[in-house]
């Protein structure tokens, strides 16, 4: 009798345990959500946002520019580096002072050429839910659409990045090319609260919000089928515009494949002991291993992360106080997302990037006044609300790609990525570049785009 009850308290146990585990890693439902928030000032009622399209040109007044020279010429007290110190602690304050010197000597007086060139694409804003949301337009030249199959594609960046990332990249997508079969109408929008475009009034943009307003966008240039591509918080949006929204979407692709759920963490640790079972060549482990290093590198170099999520107000206030210290804070991300970078090279930056497109980028986020609405969004993604819709564990049935550069945030496996997408048709690794790929390696993610491009695009068309 006494085996019984003991045999019968395991069982009872065992589906307790398997029940707790199921409902853990279990796909989700697709949460239904309100299309049409109004997220601008006020409360007002029957509202309609307006449904014009007009240009825009990025152009500020030389006495701004004056004044930001001024501001970095005045005496900076700075502390030295410790000896035998580069990047380690942060920023190197010595190589900061070269940066500043050559801003404001070098730079701003050529930033009417500068000013020129971002406007070399053309620029629009719509209103979209209240917010007037700004976006380059790019499109390929007439004679393509008679030559090519032209297909509309949304490009979003992250943080802290903006549109002036894809300015290469948009280039290569709207030229005629002889050996791909396809060109695309690119938008790409400044997120909200970037740059450009108007900030929420409001508490609770997430990236769920996001992907609404960016989906409507498309809308209202008349794209009812696209493809999306994106990075950083580009890629975590995609993913959520993919998974609300999969009938307006032909294919996404991400060059940040990160997935954070209980079965990915499972999967993740029981491949760890055998990686050579889950990846292409036993090289590419070190994209992935060892779970230790990697971990530790999250934690050592998401400090901005956590005080983003918990007072973005309080560090937006000094950013938006000081151009020199916004710069190091937004450069220390660029530096350390190499391998150069992480290398430690203090000609990092230049060498990869090149140091006049970091710095098109901070005059985005200082003339635009968006630090601190920018870095509320991390904020918002924290939030009970946001973090309960558990998006990762909803499937999403578009066909996805994903681009894994070495020096990136540690991907997802696909064993653990066709969880989340089971149509998962593009997977790439590669044993360079980080994780700013559309600014530091324009036409290697071209071309995988491309090749991802071609599978979405002739699956998308066999439905028909």
């Amino acid at each position: 009798m006494k085996g019984v009850i003991i045999i019968g308290l395991m069982a009872i146990s065992s589906i307790w345990l398997y029940q707790r585990v199921n409902d853990l890693i279990k796909p989700l439902p697709k949460p239904e959500l309100d299309t049409n928030t109004y997220w601008g000032p006020g409360n007002p009622t029957d509202y309609e946002a307006p449904k014009d399209v007009v240009p825009f040109k990025i152009a500020y007044d030389q006495t701004i520019i004056d004044d930001l020279r001024t501001q970095l010429n005045r005496t900076w007290r700075y502390a030295p580096p410790l000896e035998g110190i580069k990047f380690e602690y942060g920023f190197n304050s010595d190589a900061l002072r070269h940066i500043v010197d050559y801003w404001r000597d070098y730079y701003l007086l050529k930033w009417r050429a500068h000013e020129e060139f971002l406007n070399s694409l053309p620029h629009y804003k719509t209103e979209i839910q209240g917010l007037n949301i700004h976006f380059i337009h790019a499109k390929p030249k007439p004679e393509a659409y008679k030559e090519k199959k032209v297909v509309p594609l949304l490009l979003l960046h992250g943080w802290p990045g903006s549109v002036r990332e894809f300015y290469e990249f948009i280039n290569l997508l709207v030229e005629v090319s002889d050996i791909n079969d396809y060109v695309f109408e690119v938008i790409a929008p400044s997120l909200v609260g970037y740059g450009f475009s108007d900030a929420a009034a409001k508490p609770g943009f997430d990236v769920a919000q996001m992907a609404i307003v960016m989906r409507n966008l498309m809308l209202r240039l008349g794209y009812e089928k696209f493809l999306i591509q994106g990075g950083d918080w580009g890629s975590i949006i995609g993913s959520a515009i993919s998974t609300l929204f999969p009938e307006n979407v032909i294919g996404y692709h991400s060059n940040m494949c990160l997935l954070y759920t209980p079965l990915s963490m499972i999967k993740s640790y029981i491949a760890s002991f055998m990686p050579e079972r889950f990846l292409p060549q036993r090289f590419f482990a070190e994209h992935h291993f060892p779970l230790k290093d990697k971990f530790k590198l999250l934690l050592v170099e998401s400090g901005y992360f956590h005080l983003q999520a918990t007072k973005p107000d309080t560090i937006g206030i000094a950013l938006q106080a000081s151009p020199i210290a916004l710069a190091a804070y937004i450069l220390e991300k660029f530096q350390q997302t190499t391998g150069p970078g992480l290398n430690q090279e203090f000609n990092a930056m230049d060498k990869v990037y090149k140091l006049d497109a970091l710095l098109d980028n901070i005059m985005i986020y200082y003339l635009t006044n968006s630090a601190t609405s920018a870095g509320r969004f991390y904020a918002e993604n924290m939030s009970r609300k946001f973090l309960g819709l558990q998006l990762d564990r909803v499937q999403t049935p578009v066909s996805m790609g994903c681009a894994r550069f070495k020096f990136d945030l540690p991907p997802a496996l696909d064993w653990a990525l066709r969880d989340k997408f089971p149509n998962l048709i593009h997977s790439t690794y590669y044993n360079q570049a980080g994780h700013f790929a559309a600014l530091e390696v324009p036409v290697m993610l071209y071309i995988n785009f491309q090749e991802f491009a071609k599978k979405a695009i002739q699956i998308e068309e066999a439905k028909v």
